[in-house]
């Protein structure tokens, strides 16, 4: 088991995996000393060998029922495919199924899975803008679940009319933001519960994390009592060759070192992650067969102080990489 206060999970890549594997994995990696589980809204794959994009709402709801820990959108994005409504709608849902185990969160989209719908994709600018302001509604709807209220809204891009939610938890979910850049950090320190980002060199996370402190604490709020989160990649298997091979073939996007937010087909992805090297992973993924140099990894952030931080095998030897790591990687990690 890790130490008292680490807090490492499973992060459940529905984009690679059957739905029904993906429970049995989680519900594997929680007997191993893993906690919690976190799981993206995906319709498409990154690229076609992933092979999968099943719907993130259905399988958060069968883990509650096949694991104990917690349940989390790593993210959903409130922006295109859903309406704001309809994902506080869910979020509510779920967490009145599982008290205390849901948190939600959100993001700002990418073009792969939200110009399926076929509206407009605009430049970042706008889809962070809308974001927020899709905060705004969720927060509203939350509200009105608990006060029992009706609540409206009319802003720059969305519309609510008169409604509330009718099935509501006793207390609301924790709302977190995902960003990797610096300005919507900190307006996530100002206006939700806590931050989501992904693993990337240590320098820069931490930018982000105090971007986030900056603005939490202009609204009068304590960065340490709020939440954050890391999702960690990482390329594990029984020889350096193999590990190599699996990010090549299982994660290239995770080479490619370019924003992918506006790339809308995996065909698309698959042709131009043909050109990632080894050399392209350097101080973005650990690829090794030695646990200690995936602890060493992993170590960095838990010093960045997350709070949870949920780990994803690009391999799919899920089950022997959940084994060796909850042997020779957890216990050794300390907060």
């Amino acid at each position: 088991m890790t130490s008292p206060g680490v807090h490492i999970g499973y992060a459940a890549m529905l984009e690679r995996f059957h739905p029904n594997e993906i429970l049995e994995f989680a519900a594997h990696a929680e007997s191993r000393g893993f906690t919690g589980v976190m799981a993206a809204d995906h319709f498409q794959p990154w690229v076609p060998a992933q092979g999968n994009a099943s719907f993130v709402w259905n399988v958060l709801s069968a883990l509650g029922q096949t694991t104990s820990g917690d349940l989390g959108t790593g993210v959903t994005a409130p922006t295109f495919r859903w309406h704001p409504a309809m994902v506080a709608q869910a979020s509510a849902t779920l967490a009145a199924m599982y008290p205390g185990r849901h948190w939600l969160g959100l993001g700002s989209g990418e073009a792969l899975n939200e110009h399926v719908v076929g509206q407009y994709w605009p430049e970042a600018p706008e889809r962070i803008n809308r974001m927020f302001e899709a905060v705004d509604i969720i927060k509203k709807l939350f509200v009105s679940g608990l006060s029992h209220r009706d609540v409206r809204h009319d802003g720059q891009f969305y519309k609510l009319e008169s409604t509330r939610l009718w099935t509501m938890p006793e207390v609301a979910p924790e709302i977190l933001v995902a960003t990797a850049g610096p300005v919507a950090a900190k307006r996530a320190g100002r206006t939700v519960d806590g931050l989501i980002t992904e693993a990337a060199p240590v320098e820069k996370v931490a930018m982000l994390v105090q971007r986030f402190a900056e603005g939490a604490r202009e609204v009068g709020r304590e960065p340490a009592t709020m939440t954050k989160v890391l999702r960690v990649h990482v390329s594990w298997a029984a020889t350096d060759t193999e590990a190599m091979r699996n990010a090549l073939t299982e994660w290239p996007n995770g080479g490619i070192r370019f924003p992918k937010g506006d790339i809308r087909s995996p065909f698309e992805l698959e042709q131009i992650a043909r050109m990632v090297r080894p050399d392209d992973f350097e101080g973005r993924m650990p690829i090794s067969s030695d646990p200690d140099v995936h602890r060493a990894y992993i170590q960095q952030f838990v010093d960045l102080g997350f709070d949870r931080i949920y780990l994803h095998n690009v391999g799919r030897n899920q089950r022997e990489w959940i084994d060796v790591f909850a042997r020779e990687v957890l216990p050794a990690l300390r907060k």
